[in-house]
């Protein structure tokens, strides 16, 4: 079962992600993970997140913050 705020980060990043016409193979390729991880973790099908190392390279990849793919608030 994934938190809050795992949902809130998958969410912004397939939003950002979507935003920048990246597919999940373009972004699986540019953070160094299969596309089939992308997949996965926007399917919630499965019990797969990002984590801090994922964040900070997506962040990078959308020449953003790693602020901006965490919630500015408590959930």
């Amino acid at each position: 079962m994934l938190t809050e705020i795992e949902v809130f980060v998958i969410n912004k990043v397939k939003e950002l992600r979507a935003s920048n016409n990246l597919s999940q193979a373009e972004l699986a390729y540019k953070i160094d993970v299969s596309s089939g991880f992308i997949g996965k973790v926007e399917s919630f099908k499965y019990n797969s997140k990002y984590n801090l190392n994922h964040i900070n390279k997506i962040s990078k990849a959308l020449n953003i913050s790693p602020k901006d793919l965490i919630p500015n608030k408590h959930l």
